[in-house]
């Protein structure tokens, strides 16, 4: 791809939602790490439903350790896989007391030492909390990057790495969140929307979604039958 064209997709990206964000629910950095954590493999309703409970009781490393693995499942249970969650959360809040005073690190090898806490979101921590020029690739994003052409690469690590090597530097700070937003909404796996997609003519998907037949015709030919039924001459017994 051109990089004028990845210049302009991410203008266009940027002018229709020129402060993205992530969609989990939080308050503190700690929160943030727990609810990225959760949401490996499962939906961010299903742990935005989660923490809205879970928060309110305990969402420091202190509390969430204090409840133990046993009580926190019944909190998570609605996350997938919450029986491995649940031990890996509370894993993470006793190393972050043990080793780093309670507080969320700001480096990655620290963050990727966690239980639980892998490359996508150690990455999402280092961007949204402290700043760092980072992309976190997950499906929806490693989906875009190959179907537009933004960054063909055949593992999440070379999709990253083409991203961070090839996105104009005044986009990439959002990047992860244009492009996850673009991929659950629009850029969907089965059907992408690409009638009505604002990059579909700098995309260089060769399979694009075919747009619908308009239903102002579809009315327009039942509204004739409807009238020419109207109109014919009815037989009398």
């Amino acid at each position: 791809m051109h990089p004028a064209t990845r210049a302009a997709i991410f203008r266009r990206l940027k002018a229709a939602n020129p402060t993205p964000t992530t969609e989990l629910l939080y308050a503190t950095p700690f929160e943030l790490l727990v609810a990225v954590m959760l949401s490996a493999h499962t939906t961010d309703k299903s742990v935005n439903a989660a923490t809205r409970v879970l928060f309110p009781l305990a969402n420091t490393p202190a509390a969430i350790s204090a409840l133990g693995v046993e009580g926190v499942k019944p909190y998570i249970r609605g996350v997938g896989l919450y029986n491995t969650k649940a031990k890996n959360l509370i894993g993470l809040a006793q190393q972050l007391i043990e080793r780093h005073g309670g507080q969320v690190p700001g480096e990655r090898a620290a963050l990727e030492a966690l239980p639980g806490v892998g490359r996508k979101t150690a990455s999402i921590v280092l961007n949204m909390v402290f700043g760092q020029v980072e992309v976190a690739v997950d499906t929806h994003i490693f989906r875009v990057a190959n179907r537009t052409g933004l960054a063909p690469g055949r593992t999440p690590l070379a999709v990253e790495q083409a991203l961070v090597a090839n996105t104009p530097r005044q986009y990439l700070k959002d990047a992860h969140h244009w492009l996850l937003l673009h991929g659950r909404y629009v850029c969907t796996a089965r059907t992408p929307s690409c009638p009505t997609c604002l990059i579909r003519d700098l995309c260089e998907y060769p399979h694009k979604t075919a747009p619908k037949p308009a239903r102002v015709k579809a009315k327009s030919v039942a509204a004739a039958i409807r009238a020419r039924a109207r109109t014919r001459p009815r037989r009398h017994a």
